[in-house]
């Protein structure tokens, strides 16, 4: 029997009298597209509309060209961040575990100014010129990044980083909803 038949034959069969109380709706419906966050200016009305770049004084600018995040449909996709101050542009702390806290606020501000969250990241990548700095970056990141469910993450040794940085950080994040009501 091919599809063709098939359907004419569920079809008459949803016809029947008592049918379709007791099988439900027969034909699959669609569902509806998901509200968009109307507080955020970078999320697009269409998920289909073009990339937008994320910028705010909050974070360091980029030091070249890119943009501290995008926002694509319902996706922010954040720019590795390094620990340099938003002010002066300067690295600011001496071990890994104070540049991660420099570094995560500045990733906040970026996520903030995408209209997201720590909670909606769902990757993130850890960059790290010694490995040995692991347990203590970890430590910092984990006070960040606290929600019921973590971030999938991946951490990588590097060779060297921007501006003698010890370590870096990207994410990639879900604009969060406007509930129904």
């Amino acid at each position: 029997m091919t599809a063709r038949p098939a359907r004419r034959v569920v079809l008459a069969l949803c016809q029947l009298g008592g049918l379709v109380a007791a099988l439900g709706a027969c034909v699959p419906r669609r569902r509806a597209a998901p509200d968009r966050n109307p507080a955020s200016p970078f999320h697009p009305p269409d998920p289909m509309q073009s990339p937008t770049a994320v910028s705010t004084p909050d974070a360091p600018a980029a030091i070249g060209p890119y943009s501290q995040a995008v926002v694509s449909g319902d996706w922010v996709f954040c720019s590795g961040q390094i620990a340099l101050h938003p002010k002066t542009g300067e690295l600011t702390g001496t071990t890994a575990a104070e540049q991660a806290e420099r570094l995560l606020e500045n990733l906040v501000a970026v996520l903030a100014a995408a209209g997201a969250r720590p909670a909606d990241v769902v990757r993130c990548t850890v960059f790290l010129v010694e490995m040995g700095d692991f347990a203590a970056v970890n430590a910092v990141y984990a006070r960040y990044f606290d929600g019921p469910v973590p971030p999938s993450r991946a951490t990588v040794a590097v060779a060297a980083l921007p501006k003698g940085a010890r370590v870096e950080v990207d994410c990639i994040a879900r604009l969060p909803h406007t509930p129904r009501g």
